[in-house]
């Protein structure tokens, strides 16, 4: 079925090599969720691209994206307020940089106040 997946090959030239065999990059995979005692987290805020709105950022989380979405959505339950995970950043609405700080600690994890 790989080879028939015409899409990932489009803009490749054509080879005359009656042996020639396509390979496609592999995605590295993802890291191990490190312990939340070796997590360093810096949690700052932001103002930039947002219409002058807030937003705290939680950052240096190293680890599946999965677990970032699950500590995302904890971390927005506690603190009452909407928020997303991606590109290893945790976005939560507002400024909560001290609440954030208070709540990472308490989880287990190495938080520290940025900015």
């Amino acid at each position: 079925m790989a080879q028939q997946d015409w899409k990932s090959r489009l803009g490749v030239v054509y080879s005359t090599n009656p042996d020639f065999q396509y390979r496609t990059e592999q995605a590295a995979p993802e890291a191990d969720t490190l312990p939340p005692q070796k997590q360093r987290l810096i949690v700052r805020i932001d103002r930039r691209q947002r219409a002058g709105k807030q937003v705290t950022l939680v950052e240096g989380f190293v680890g599946r994206s999965e677990d970032l979405a699950a500590l995302a959505k904890t971390l927005k339950a506690k603190c009452g307020v909407g928020g997303t995970a991606k590109d290893g950043e945790i976005t939560i609405q507002g400024d909560l940089r001290d609440k954030l700080v208070a709540l990472l600690t308490a989880m287990g994890y190495n938080a520290k106040r940025g900015n």
